[in-house]
């Protein structure tokens, strides 16, 4: 089995002296993963032809039904995405938004959503609602209130995190789908980061549409993502690029929108046996108590406080830095780099309100002894 902590560098293609503290953005693919991923590019390049016009159709609704049995989902229901930015803006374009409209979203969204929904909105005339979030959060009752105070008769879409990008917080999706659901209200969910950090049944959530990305947190190769439709959603769900399997069904028109590389979808198969392999629960243990006793030490070591209870922190912690000053996202990575470059530790540093904050992973290859570096470093570089 597996060892967690330093030894479990060996998977991957970490630098062996960087203290890698920011798995939540891009994620670290295994060396088994991108071995899988060489082989199908290969594969695909022995025999191109063939292999797109005899082989691959089967082999993406194969990988979904892998990836669907994992997320509680059927695999028809699962379509593959470059990345979930790509599956909300899919989700935006189909909920049929009409002058007048409003579409609603917690300010903790990630930029690029709240971009997409701003260009949907001003293009054809509805309106984009901020339902103002407060951070810290004293728990998941601070955004069921905040949501019922942003929906109104005029709600088309609301567009939920299931863990919020910035600051890390695990919302409580049951009860904000519920409450949209009683006022008849779409519900896309933008779960960037929930798989492999969270136990999914996608199913059972209750939303419209839901996307998460592969690459994260599930170890598969940049550029895997999925999007799950709920089946009475799926006709008017269209790929933002239309190609050749328009009009053919849900899955058709998603499976092929053009010459692409697939071998990051179909190295998912290797993705999810790794992480099975390891025992996903035994994964998300490690990363929780982890990033817990990481963000504790932190705490104690900065004389800051923890942003939220623990009910809501899945293996992302986001911390205010331990002085005052600048909160800009220039002084963010400015200081961002200077850890790097002085003191090869990546971690995120970037404003939320009027302070910055540093935003802490745990990982398999990570163990106490990088946020005790983290804690000593980082006031050296502010």
């Amino acid at each position: 089995m597996t060892e967690m902590g330093r030894s479990a560098l060996e998977h991957f293609w970490l630098a062996d002296d960087l203290v890698f503290l920011n798995h939540g953005s891009f994620g670290a693919c295994p060396r088994e993963v991108l071995a899988a991923q060489d082989h199908w590019r290969v594969r695909f390049e022995t025999s191109p032809i063939h292999f797109v016009l005899e082989e691959l159709g089967a082999l993406l609704r194969q990988r979904a039904q892998q990836l669907g049995k994992h997320l509680g989902a059927q695999g028809e229901d699962l379509v593959f995405v470059e990345n979930a930015t790509t599956g909300v803006n899919t989700a935006i374009h189909a909920a049929g938004i009409q002058p007048g409209d409003e579409v609603v979203l917690l300010d903790h969204a990630y930029p690029a959503v709240i971009h997409a929904a701003q260009h949907v909105c001003s293009t054809v005339g509805a309106h984009l609602v901020h339902a103002e979030l407060p951070f810290p959060c004293p728990g998941p009752e601070a955004a069921f209130e905040v949501l019922e105070e942003a929906l109104s008769p005029a709600t088309r879409l609301v567009i939920i995190d299931h863990v919020t990008s910035a600051s890390g917080l695990v919302l409580g999706l049951k009860g904000l789908i519920e409450r949209c659901r009683e006022r008849g209200v779409l519900v896309c969910v933008d779960g960037a980061h929930a798989p492999g950090m969270l136990p999914l049944d996608l199913e059972a959530i209750g939303a419209d549409w839901y996307t998460g990305n592969c690459h994260k947190w599930l170890w598969a190769p940049k550029g895997c993502a999925f999007l799950w439709t709920r089946p009475d959603r799926q006709a008017q769900t269209h790929p933002r690029v239309i190609s050749l399997g328009y009009g053919q069904g849900y899955t058709a028109e998603f499976d092929w929108t053009g010459t692409r590389d697939f071998s990051a979808w179909l190295a998912l198969e290797a993705a999810i046996g790794f992480h099975e392999r390891l025992g996903a629960d035994r994964v998300r243990e490690y990363n929780h108590e982890l990033v817990m006793w990481g963000a504790k030490h932190l705490a104690q070591a900065w004389s800051v406080d923890l942003p939220a209870p623990e009910s809501m922190i899945g293996s992302l912690v986001t911390l205010p830095l331990p002085v005052s000053g600048e909160a800009s996202v220039e002084r963010g990575l400015e200081i961002r780099r200077n850890l790097y470059e002085q003191h090869r530790v990546e971690v995120p540093v970037h404003p939320i309100g009027d302070r910055l904050w540093v935003r802490i992973s745990a990982q398999i290859y990570n163990e106490k002894a990088d946020y005790r570096v983290l804690a000593e470093r980082l006031p050296t570089v502010i």
